[in-house]
């Protein structure tokens, strides 16, 4: 049974969201399904995304289990870590009085439901939000994965995150989402009393500062996945993010795809689906640098995908977007760019060439001159789509200085229609013939002028 049950959110009109509590759940897994917990994290937030409190711990899955690949944790670190029955009563009572939110609510329940239930413990149903499925509701995406997500939302990210840094940013993106767009649940969330069990000891794991993303990690953001997403596709794309992939890497990754029911021809038509699109990408971008050449090659080499020959080239320079701001306008701007194939910027660099700024952003923004300083053109949010090229031009009814024009004729016409129907009713009311006509013409005549001024303009 799970214990978490999925809750809707939607416009406004709904109970409302603001005001509740949210406890951000991030987890490592030695698997792509039902298998056993390695690291566990809780960020619990309020809705103004203050933070109110939070755990993260390695878990031992049992003797000899070994732990995954992706997500850089060895066997001897989770020797001295907690079971997970030891973490679930920390767990319990930071959740406890608060509305639960994963990513992949799917994926984070089912393994808290396998590891709760091989306890025996009996629990009620905790709600749950689901910040992929809220993201799928408000902007278009090549693909969900949290850090797509968070780039175009504007939330810090980096892959190969751990758990405690996916937590966080689970957290921040659900404030974010409820304060931007306004959310508010479908129905009120019922939180349950939860049980209470002895605290256990935590064993947090170490947090080694990221590197600096490189051009995989921005790559693999723009790769194209169904709405439903590919589970063994998401993990590659996780470990490659990080430039390396290693054939322990390679090795692991093959054993799980097996254990999760995969064909090896399966296996294989993802990593040639993995690889193409990166080294579409990389074309696409118009400069193929030595650096991308390589890690492509490496990649493609490590995946047994043969064939690749991506050779650099390309004299110009990349289109490199870098979007400031905090609205939806902004959101929907940062997920067209990467929708469109284009890099995404997440700090502004001489590689950036242009610089997309929404109303919220302020008039003194320094980053604005540089940016102009550095060269790169600086964008008002609703005129980017035109500017990038990701839209034509909208189609003027009339050319530039027109309108006063065809405002002018059109009165020149209504007088030319009026003299002609005077002309008429003066006829039939004894008015010489003479002064008809010559009314008649007067009409006509003006009628015709207003007809040539407010003509439109010849395209």
């Amino acid at each position: 049974m799970d214990v978490i049950e999925p809750l809707s959110l939607h416009g406004a009109g709904g109970h409302p969201a603001y005001g509740t509590d949210f406890t951000a759940v991030d987890i490592r897994t030695t698997g792509l399904r039902p298998g056993r917990v390695v690291e566990l994290a809780a960020v619990r937030v309020h809705a103004d995304g203050s933070i109110a409190g939070q755990l993260t711990t390695l878990v031992d899955p049992g003797a000899g289990v070994p732990p995954g690949p992706a997500h850089g944790i060895t066997r001897g670190e989770l020797d001295d870590a907690p079971s997970f029955g030891e973490v679930l009563g920390p767990l319990l009572d930071l959740c406890a009085g608060s509305v639960l939110v994963a990513h992949d609510l799917a994926f984070v329940s089912a393994f808290l439901s396998a590891e709760i239930g091989d306890l025996g413990v009996r629990m009620p149903v905790l709600p749950g939000i689901s910040t992929l499925a809220v993201a799928q509701s408000v902007v278009r995406l090549p693909n969900y994965r949290l850090t797509t997500v968070a780039h175009a939302l504007g939330v810090p990210a980096r892959p190969g995150q751990p758990a405690l840094s996916g937590a966080r940013t689970v957290a921040r993106l659900v404030t974010s989402m409820v304060e931007r767009y306004g959310f508010t649940f479908a129905a009120e969330p019922v939180l349950p009393a939860l049980p209470r069990f002895a605290g256990g000891r935590l064993l947090p794991r170490g947090e080694v500062p990221p590197a600096e993303p490189g051009w995989m990690a921005d790559a693999v953001e723009r790769i194209t996945a169904g709405r439903d997403g590919d589970a063994y596709l998401d993990l590659l794309a996780e470990v490659v993010a990080d430039q390396h992939l290693t054939p322990e890497e390679v090795t692991a990754l093959a054993a799980l795809a097996a254990d999760a029911g995969l064909s090896d021809a399966r296996v294989r038509s993802t990593h040639e689906q993995l690889v193409t699109a990166l080294r579409e990408i990389a074309e696409r971008d118009g400069v193929v640098t030595a650096a991308e050449a390589r890690e492509l090659r490496q990649v493609a080499t490590a995946l047994g995908v043969a064939g690749v020959d991506v050779r650099p080239g390309g004299g110009g320079k990349a289109t490199r977007v870098l979007v400031l701001g905090t609205s939806v306008d902004a959101d929907r701007m940062r997920a067209r760019v990467l929708e469109e194939g284009v890099q995404l910027a997440k700090k502004l660099t001489a590689s950036v060439t242009h610089l997309v700024v929404d109303a919220t952003v302020p008039a003194g923004e320094p980053r604005v001159a540089r940016a102009t300083e550095l060269g790169a053109e600086v964008l008002d949010v609703r005129a980017a789509p035109v500017a990038l090229g990701f839209e034509a031009p909208a189609r003027q009814a009339v050319a530039a200085g027109r309108p006063a024009k065809v405002v002018g004729g059109r009165v020149l016409m209504g007088v030319g229609l009026l003299l002609m129907f005077s002309v008429v009713l003066a006829m039939f009311g004894g008015t010489p013939l003479a002064a008809g006509i010559f009314v008649a013409v007067l009409g006509v005549g003006a009628l015709l002028g207003g007809w040539w001024i407010a003509e439109p303009a010849p395209r």
